[in-house]
């Protein structure tokens, strides 16, 4: 009662924290992140999990950690008089945005249907080697879903062969230690890859999805497996009785669902490092980090081994391994897909996304997935979706060049350039060359309070985790965890009302920062991550590491994405002195999916000749040994 009484006191004489403007003039301050806390790894580690975990020395380290990386300031010793915005919630006119060069599908309609409207919205499709993108510039290129399609329709390959080089890669890469898997079901995948290869035997493929191999983070359900969520103990108390709705519409389109991809263990990371099922290795580099969370979606799909990947993106955690292990990472507007058979670890700020090898291959992902099922508990319903026109994203089309040329990009120079320098000069030089190549006008804002927005999703993503876990976590998680998962645990279990409260009085003012944003430009560009891939600490294998200072610098830019529900991109536009991948990111108002993608595309094609092949990789459409 006596902090209650405490509390009260201090918020009556708080200074009122008034609205502040978006312009470039803006008398709001920038924040520089600085991260008070331990670096820590191996026993170390462990000690400083067992302190947290102990009354009375959690008593006194939790609120130090708390006061002394601002929480406490931002939300109780300052006050806010906007009410709180509980889950992500879009204004009318948001419905009603025009896109220009896309095609609508109509609601309800089926994911294969939707695959065909997509693929139909794509260039002509042109064979190619590996080692070249789409229109014969130098770079390297993924393969692609229509690769596969076209392989297998043209007799060269047949799925079953397909899936037989992929149970070969899996284990080719187990022995490397990229770990990039924590469940695959041979059989299985053997038993998926059989029907599709006599559906196309029938000339009857159910879509150009029939038979490609795609993956599944471990935070997704998917039969036969279990959903772990990268623990050993979460898969034991939770049944697995049906698939994700995602999931559902992918097999419906013939996809081969072949396993369950690692990931930073309950998704409390940045790095992809999983002390029970291994650090998730960068195919651009094996000493470096995938990313986290969903870095054996990102890293699977760098590594060749299928075209795309399923995430879930709670703080980044499809767009930071995309920028990491230089693919594409997708994820829609909150509620435009389904979250029915997700981990529910982050119910308001967490949404399915996509790791892709292209930006064609997140459309073709994005088209059988997108829509809500009717009983979905969103507030705001989405509009009809579009598709993009990527029919000839060249930059002498017309019509790209009308489409880019009337869009404005928001930039905030320094936020913009508040990372590593090859990271800055990377997304500048990709920035110039579309401005150059289109007249793409940018339009410099201020965004206000972003280390504000940064603590309070972190109080929001801590208090719905701990909430969802609850006493499964404390009966049958906490010693089964490794200690970086502890120590988060015992940090997300010290959050109050109060300071929950103010984290969603905060929403309400981001969101009306960012809509007054969108009044003045489409899309708001960042880097993707403040830094490229970190090393893998050999002390941190075992049982995870805590580095706050690198995990804000990886998700500096994110937030905004999940905070508030804000369709997201991030797309690859080169390369740093040691190889590492860097990614740029696009920020769209609600439901503007299909401009990003038509951005996106552009940029990926202008950027392609920056793009190298990653040190691990696998042709599954190398013609099989008879």
């Amino acid at each position: 009662m006596v902090e209650t009484l405490e509390g009260v006191k201090l918020a009556a004489r708080a200074p009122r924290m008034e609205m502040m403007s978006t312009d470039e003039d803006s008398k709001a301050e920038y924040l520089y992140v600085d991260v008070k806390a331990p670096v820590l790894a191996g026993f170390p580690l462990k000690c400083f999990a067992w302190l947290l975990e102990t009354g009375l020395a959690g008593s006194f380290l939790l609120p130090k950690l708390k006061k002394d990386n601002l929480i406490t300031k931002t939300f109780l010793e300052l006050r806010y008089e906007e009410p709180p915005m509980y889950i992500p919630q879009y204004a009318h006119d948001d419905y009603h945005i025009q896109e220009q060069m896309v095609r609508r599908l109509e609601p309800h309609t089926m994911p294969a249907v939707s695959v065909e409207c997509g693929v139909n919205c794509l260039p002509p499709y042109v064979a190619r080697n590996i080692n070249k993108p789409v229109g014969g510039v130098k770079g390297f290129g993924h393969r692609t879903i229509r690769d596969y399609a076209h392989a297998y329709s043209s007799g060269r390959i047949t799925p079953t062969q397909v899936a037989e080089q992929f149970i070969s890669a899996i284990e080719d890469s187990r022995k490397a230690g990229m770990n990039l898997f924590i469940a695959m079901d041979s059989g299985d995948v053997l038993s998926q890859a059989a029907a599709a290869t006599e559906r196309y035997k029938q000339g009857k493929p159910l879509s150009v999805l029939d038979g490609v191999p795609i993956a599944v983070k471990d935070e997704i359900d998917c039969l036969p497996y279990r959903t772990t969520g990268g623990t050993t103990w979460l898969g034991k108390v939770r049944e697995v009785k049906e698939d994700a709705e995602a999931v559902k519409r992918l097999r419906s389109c013939g996809a081969v669902m072949v396993g369950k991809t690692n990931m930073h263990e309950l998704g409390m990371g940045t790095t992809g490092i999983n002390p029970h099922y291994g650090a998730t290795r960068n195919p651009h580099n094996i000493l470096r980090v995938s990313g986290g969370s969903s870095g054996g979606s990102s890293a699977a799909v760098a590594a060749g081994i299928c075209p795309a990947a399923l995430g879930v993106d709670g703080g980044g955690s499809v767009r930071m391994p995309a920028g990491l292990c230089g693919v594409v990472g997708f994820k829609p507007t909150f509620g435009r897909t389904s979250n029915a058979g997700v981990l529910p670890l982050n119910w308001t700020v967490g949404m399915l996304g996509t790791l892709t090898g292209s930006v064609e291959d997140a459309l073709i992902m994005y088209a059988a997935m997108h829509g809500p099922r009717p009983d979905d508990d969103i507030v705001s319903f989405p509009p009809p979706a579009n598709l993009p026109l990527l029919k000839d994203p060249d930059e002498a089309s017309t019509n790209t060049a009308k489409v880019m040329g009337d869009l404005k990009f928001a930039k905030f120079s320094k936020w913009f350039d508040d990372c590593d320098e090859p990271v800055r000069n990377a997304c500048h030089r990709a920035l110039q060359l579309v401005q150059t190549t289109f007249n793409t006008k940018v339009v410099e804002v201020t965004i206000p309070e972003i280390e504000e927005m940064r603590l309070a999703h972190f109080v929001t993503i801590g208090s719905e985790c701990c909430t969802s876990l609850g006493v499964d976590y404390r009966e049958s998680g906490l010693k089964a965890s490794g200690a970086d998962v502890r120590v988060t645990s015992s940090i997300y279990g010290s959050f109050n009302n109060r300071e929950f409260i103010g984290a969603q009085r905060m929403r309400f003012r981001q969101m009306h920062y960012h809509n007054e944003i969108f009044k003045k430009a489409n899309i708001i560009i960042s880097p993707t991550t403040g830094a490229t891939a970190p090393l893998i600490r050999r002390a941190a294998e075992k049982c995870g590491e805590l580095d706050y200072v690198v995990g804000a610098k990886l998700m500096r830019y994110q937030i905004a994405g999940n905070f508030l529900g804000l369709p997201a991109l991030s797309v690859p536009v080169g390369h740093d002195a040691d190889g590492l991948p860097i990614g740029m990111q696009l920020i769209g108002r609600p439901w503007s999916e299909a401009t990003l993608l038509q951005v996106a595309a552009v940029i990926e094609r202008l950027c392609s000749p920056f793009q190298r092949r990653p040190e691990v990789l696998y042709d599954l459409l190398s013609t099989p040994n008879k």
